[in-house]
């Protein structure tokens, strides 16, 4: 149980009391969450359930609240006191006895503290970065990578089994573009003058594939049918900017279960049944010789093209065919992460899965905002390499995974993102991830100490605990208690970037207590008892660093 569980069933049981009792009226239901008070003094946890039962109960917010706090009965177990505030809150102040005996139990459970349980190993399928491979991957495309994988730990952290998918979009206008753009290069490379696709690719990568085909192939396509020089072109290029998209993301230790060719989605026929089932649904229509999805029967603004006159498919086809195959395969949630150029696209794709009979709220969609890249405070130059973004792999070069990944991870995903170079470089309190990894270098460091002068670590059970009475000590204890209820809270709210800011904050608690407080004395019993909790503190560190996919070093 963690803290926040205790103090619901707490304040269940008070309201079952006063319903008995004949002062409420109205049957338990879901309680309100209990929040962090904003400010200090206000207790350590405290309750909107009285504002929100009071219209119901017509009864003033204040007077619930009373009603509410007369019906605890804690028996002195985890509260110190309770008391109404404000218009009606309950603020509710901890034993210091209970902070501890979370640590004793954070001990017990080790690695494994923090684990949740609210996923109860049902299946998520999470789609993420899919990026068109017509290029390497830049900045905004790493904030996504750094996202999903952090989520998908996350999910899986709170008892969700989790698989991680790639959408490769391989078919379609846009590759047919890349294709061509690599032959116009190839042939210039030989000297020939040709024209260049007028919305072509003109980054210096289209250069590189070219001069690398021309290496393996020599002249052999530079007089011959387009039938001819195409396929092998476009497969070429493809094959490449995947490969370096692969090999970014596992410099960037972002891993996926599986990859998914849109092109498949045509060899298998899939995209052709789900136009045939929408249309027998009496959900398309030709107009203008073009075929239209009649998506405004479901909340979107207009109907959506999916077969244009020429007969070529819209990208929107594929997707919807995609969508349908993943509800197909039975997954409990799917989340998909998309750049905020996608963020119309959410009520169309919703009302396909509507009008083919699928449950979307199965189905949530996160939209990410772009990145600025600075340095020193000032928009960075563009890439050497491209000349209109900063790719992936220069970032993780100059500043390496660890600060790239908890930087991408500082904000919301619906919040713009500035990400200054300099400063996530830099080995001081400044740089974010440095203060948390030197946080737990530190722990790491106090336990090398305690070897070297012969201190004997006890077990968890026999280790005074009530030795820790400092505020500060009081304060990391609780951090830590707060960290299962964290676990769970930023998986159903799918916001892992909860965990930077907490991690920040445990930081900041524990280098304050350090600096205040000697950790090694010459106090046996203090000493253990301060070790215990660096200890607990090291747990939460590296759990939480693991679920961003940050590491936990023990130098710095």
């Amino acid at each position: 149980m963690t803290v926040k569980e205790d103090l619901a069933d707490l304040l269940q049981d008070a309201w079952d009391r006063a319903r008995g009792d004949g002062e409420l009226s109205v049957p338990f239901g879901e309680p309100p969450a209990l929040e962090l008070p904003r400010k200090k003094g206000h207790g350590d946890l405290a309750s909107t359930l009285a504002l929100v039962l009071a219209p119901l109960e017509r009864k003033p917010p204040r007077k619930v609240a009373e009603i509410l706090l007369a019906h605890l009965a804690d028996r002195g177990r985890i509260l110190d006191r309770a008391e109404v505030a404000g218009p009606g809150f309950l603020n509710f102040f901890i034993q210091s006895d209970y902070w501890r005996e979370a640590l004793r139990d954070l001990l017990r459970q080790g690695e494994a503290y923090g684990a949740g349980r609210i996923g109860e190993g049902k299946r998520v399928l999470l789609e993420f970065v899919s990026a068109n491979p017509t290029g390497p991957l830049h900045v905004g495309h790493a904030r996504g990578a750094a996202l999903g994988d952090a989520l998908a730990n996350l999910l899986a952290a709170a008892g969700y089994a989790v698989d991680r998918e790639y959408y490769i979009n391989d078919a379609g206008k846009q590759v047919e573009t890349l294709a061509r753009s690599v032959y116009a290069r190839y042939r210039e490379l030989m000297g020939d003058t040709v024209p260049f696709p007028e919305e072509g690719y003109r980054g210096e990568y289209i250069q590189t594939i070219a001069r690398e085909i021309l290496e393996r192939e020599g002249p052999r396509y530079r007089e011959v049918a387009e039938e001819t020089w195409y396929p092998s072109f476009l497969e070429q290029s493809l094959t490449t900017i995947l490969g370096w998209i692969r090999s970014d993301l596992e410099a960037f230790a972002v891993r996926f279960d599986r990859w998914v060719s849109e092109r498949s989605l045509f060899r298998d026929g899939k995209v052709a049944a789900t136009l045939s089932d929408l249309k027998a649904r009496g959900q398309t229509y030709l107009r203008d010789g073009a075929i239209h999805f009649a998506s405004t029967a479901f909340g979107d603004d207009k109907d959506r093209v999916v077969v244009k006159e020429n007969g070529e498919h819209t990208y929107f086809a594929s997707d919807i065919a995609y969508h349908r195959e993943k509800f197909a395969r039975g997954y409990d949630l799917m989340v998909d992460l998309w750049g905020a150029d996608h963020g119309g696209y959410l009520t169309r794709v919703q009302a396909a899965m509507q009008a083919l009979d699928c449950s979307v709220d199965r189905l949530r969609i996160v939209i990410l905002q772009m990145v600025t890249v600075l340095r020193e405070g000032k928009p960075a130059a563009m890439s050497k390499r491209e000349g209109e973004y900063i790719l992936l792999r220069e970032v993780l070069e100059e500043v390496g995974k660890d600060a790239a990944r908890f930087m991408f991870l500082t904000r919301r995903a619906d919040s713009h993102l500035e990400f200054d170079l300099e400063v996530a470089k830099r080995q001081s309190s400044e740089n974010p991830v440095y203060y948390v990894q030197y946080a737990h270098a530190r722990i790491c460091s106090l336990f090398h100490q305690a070897a070297e002068r012969g201190i004997a670590l006890l077990s968890v059970e026999a280790i005074s605990l009530d030795r820790l009475t400092e505020p500060e000590e009081i304060a990391l204890l609780k951090h830590l208690a707060f960290f299962p209820p964290l676990v769970e809270e930023s998986a159903r709210a799918l916001e892992p970037h909860r965990l930077t800011g907490y991690l920040l904050d445990l930081a900041a608690a524990f280098h304050g207590c350090y600096f205040q407080h000697r950790v090694i004395t010459d106090d046996r019993d203090l000493t253990l008892a301060r070790l215990a909790l660096a200890q607990g503190v090291g747990i939460v560190l590296r759990k939480a660093l693991g679920i961003l996919g940050v590491s936990a070093p023990e130098r710095m």
